[in-house]
């Protein structure tokens, strides 16, 4: 497969191993990374102040629309001050890692105000990317995730498109881009509050409402 000289190779197992130093380094030094997931390329960056200033930046993002944040492990909730409420730990158990993105209570001290939205929680998914998986596993936290596209474009599909969109900030290294091929289309993940006092379908997805009532019969919201 070729890969774009300005984009590093992120499709073989090899080819993630490879990438790992480099990449942890671009994160802890607050630089935005753009990767592939199980539905989009996606733009994220270390879960503190600044780098998430520098995204919002970019993605030039109103502050009504948080970033959520991906994991590779429920321990990855812990150290940040997160909880699993009894319906999340329901859903989680049923759908993690997969397309479904839980808004979980918690995390003030450590969740910065950027990443928290109306509802006052903060949303989280378990990525099933294996790729992906073993970049958190080996950087040891979350990252901050939202679509690798500008305002009213299309999310992008590729590391070609981020390319394209993104030429001054991949050239001057604001943002790194992990190519792990043309992804197939699907559909967003399904978001769920899990903050008030009934789990609420905010955002319909890849799993539908139907499915997820199948183990939470109380889910309200998507019909």
């Amino acid at each position: 497969m070729s890969t774009p000289s300005l984009a590093v190779p992120f499709w073989s197992a090899d080819e993630v191993e490879a990438s790992l130093s480099g990449t942890i380094r671009h994160l802890q030094e607050g630089g935005v990374l753009a990767y592939p997931t199980e539905t989009l390329y996606g733009f994220g960056t270390a879960v503190n102040r600044e780098a998430v200033e520098v995204l919002v930046q970019l993605k030039q993002r109103p502050a009504a629309k948080p970033f959520l944040l991906l994991i590779a492990g429920s321990d990855m909730l812990s150290r940040l001050g997160l909880h699993l409420t009894r319906e999340a730990s329901i859903l989680a158990a049923r759908h993690w890692p997969g397309p479904v993105t839980l808004v979980l209570p918690g995390g003030e001290k450590r969740v910065p105000d950027r990443l928290r939205g109306p509802e006052g929680g903060v949303a989280v998914r378990w990525t099933p990317h294996p790729g992906l998986q073993r970049l958190l596993r080996a950087y040891g936290d979350p990252i901050t995730s939202t679509s690798a596209n500008r305002p009213r474009e299309a999310p992008a599909m590729s590391a070609f498109e981020i390319l394209e969109q993104w030429p001054g900030p991949v050239a001057a290294g604001t943002i790194r881009v992990l190519d792990g091929g043309r992804l197939q289309p699907s559909e967003a993940s399904t978001v769920v509050d899990c903050v008030g006092a009934r789990p609420r379908v905010i955002r319909p997805g890849a799993i539908p409402a139907a499915v997820l009532r199948e183990s939470l019969p109380t889910l309200i919201g998507d019909k």
